[in-house]
């Protein structure tokens, strides 16, 4: 939904309502100025920007790739490491 700053100031009741189906853009000068969003989009919105641990994105990839890390561990334990029979000259 979109609004002028002035329709925004008369029904900010109404829209605030409205905020917690879809975000309210408000324009102001003929551009949008403001956005008003739900509590549950904000904190949303803040969570995702908030940057995350080393220990959170590694448990993260963990869960993603899950498979494939299986499925590496499984290939380690019956080939081996490619290299272990090169030679140091």
């Amino acid at each position: 939904m979109q609004v002028t700053a002035t329709q925004a100031k008369n029904r900010f009741g109404a829209l605030c309502a409205q905020a917690k189906v879809e975000p309210v853009f408000i324009e102001k000068d003929g551009r949008v100025d403001t956005v008003i969003v739900s509590i549950q989009q904000f904190e949303a919105m803040k969570s995702a920007s908030q940057p995350r641990t080393l220990a959170q994105r590694q448990r993260q990839f963990e869960e993603t790739y899950k498979a494939w890390i299986d499925e590496q561990k499984a290939r380690f334990d019956k080939y081996g490491l490619w290299c272990d029979d090169f030679r140091v000259w």
